[in-house]
């Protein structure tokens, strides 16, 4: 066979499919496995919002709709977007997406030449490294240091800038640390992006998912209008990960020509998902508020469970549902020892090593589960490092 195209041998997968498929592989050997690896909230999709999309594709509501996204939802948007973040963007700011990661891949090959940097954080989600190295941009991670509780420090985002400075990639609330960031914070980093005149992409996905810190985003700046690009969806607040719902705000030419390459690889979302969408942001918010509900006593319970792991130590995230615990002391690699704590103690989390470098020394607990697995598991982990 020829040889594939160069983008395709640098382009990275996810660590949370290696290490699942690990632990489904003792699964079939017959070992009972805890899994704390995925980032996939454990609650059912709200019923009315099920029922939206039954009653759309009763309604024969199944063929294709416009690439942007049907007007029902773009409002629903709209309202949505100043009810959380203060300002109404235009109908032509709003892009729907087939989930919210074509809102990270967009993006980034909408505005980044071979050559120009792109900056994100460092632990992060894995797939911002990977199309960085993948459109064969400059590949500049930040790092997030646990002594500013993870969040991205604007000083060390000013050490990084440069001339090729095209994009910057904020996360807040952050997978894989739960870190949140401050309104101070963010003011100062739309400052600089104005002075240096690059664009910021704000993945905002866990937005609704907070605890006791308040959400503040970067885009109120210049509401979206210019060089900020709002990133949110449906997956995690309303449990909906397999529909597959995400939305994009953006400057009109920059969302025009984002739904030319939709128009081109998808034609447009799927046409009763967008109805099930518009529930969701319409509709009753109770399922969301008894999910965090419960993702605050997991929380809590995590925390203090990791606390009293033999050489680790954990701070509390302020948002998203993920722990992830100094794990320095244990003289162990991340991966090493999350190896270890699934092979030993049947307990399947992440190496920090999976969200960049920056994550050595540290372990991703997804707890997207019940307080009596949580409570498994520590006791599982105790007996394994004891």
């Amino acid at each position: 066979m020829k040889k594939l195209a160069q983008g395709m041998y640098r382009i990275l997968g996810e660590g949370a499919f290696e290490y699942l498929a690990k632990a489904q592989a003792l699964e079939r050997q017959g070992r009972e496995i805890l899994h704390f690896e995925i980032g996939q909230p454990d609650f059912p999709t709200p019923q009315h919002i099920k029922e939206a999309a039954f009653e759309a594709i009763n309604n024969n509501f199944t063929g294709y709709v416009s690439s942007s996204g049907i007007l029902e939802l773009k409002e629903a948007i709209q309202e949505e977007v100043e009810q959380s973040r203060g300002y109404r963007p235009d109908i032509d700011q709003i892009l729907v997406l087939p989930g919210a990661k074509p809102g990270i891949f967009y993006p980034m090959m909408a505005v980044a030449d071979p050559g120009d940097e792109i900056i994100y954080p460092d632990p992060g989600f894995p797939t911002y490294g990977s199309v960085v190295k993948y459109l064969n941009a400059g590949d500049v991670p930040v790092g997030l240091k646990e002594e500013n509780e993870f969040r991205l420090n604007p000083d060390d985002i000013a050490a990084k800038i440069t001339p090729k400075t095209k994009l910057l990639i904020l996360n807040s609330p952050q997978n894989p640390t739960g870190s949140v960031m401050t309104k101070s914070e963010l003011e100062e980093i739309a400052e600089m992006a104005e002075e240096h005149d690059f664009f910021v992409l704000a993945d905002e996905i866990y937005s609704k998912m907070l605890y006791d810190a308040k959400f503040h985003s970067v885009t109120v700046r210049d509401e979206t209008k210019e060089r900020t690009i709002l990133l949110d969806g449906f997956s995690k607040s309303y449990s909906m990960t397999g529909w597959r719902l995400g939305y994009i705000v953006g400057p009109k030419e920059l969302i025009e020509k984002m739904g030319l390459v939709m128009i081109n690889a998808l034609s447009c979302t799927t046409s009763f998902v967008q109805k099930a969408g518009v529930a969701a942001l319409e509709g009753s918010q109770e399922g969301l508020y008894e999910m965090m509900k419960a993702f605050r006593e997991r929380r809590d319970a995590i925390v203090k469970g990791l606390n009293e792991v033999p050489d680790f130590s954990c701070l509390t995230p302020e948002g998203a549902f993920y722990a992830f615990p100094n794990i320095k002391a244990t003289r162990k690699t991340s991966k090493e020892m999350a190896d270890f704590v699934l092979n030993e103690a049947g307990v399947c989390c992440l190496p920090g090593s999976s969200f960049g470098p920056n994550g050595e020394g540290y372990l991703r607990f997804s707890y997207a589960t019940s307080v009596e697995k949580i409570s498994q598991a520590i006791a599982k982990i105790k007996e394994a490092m004891e």
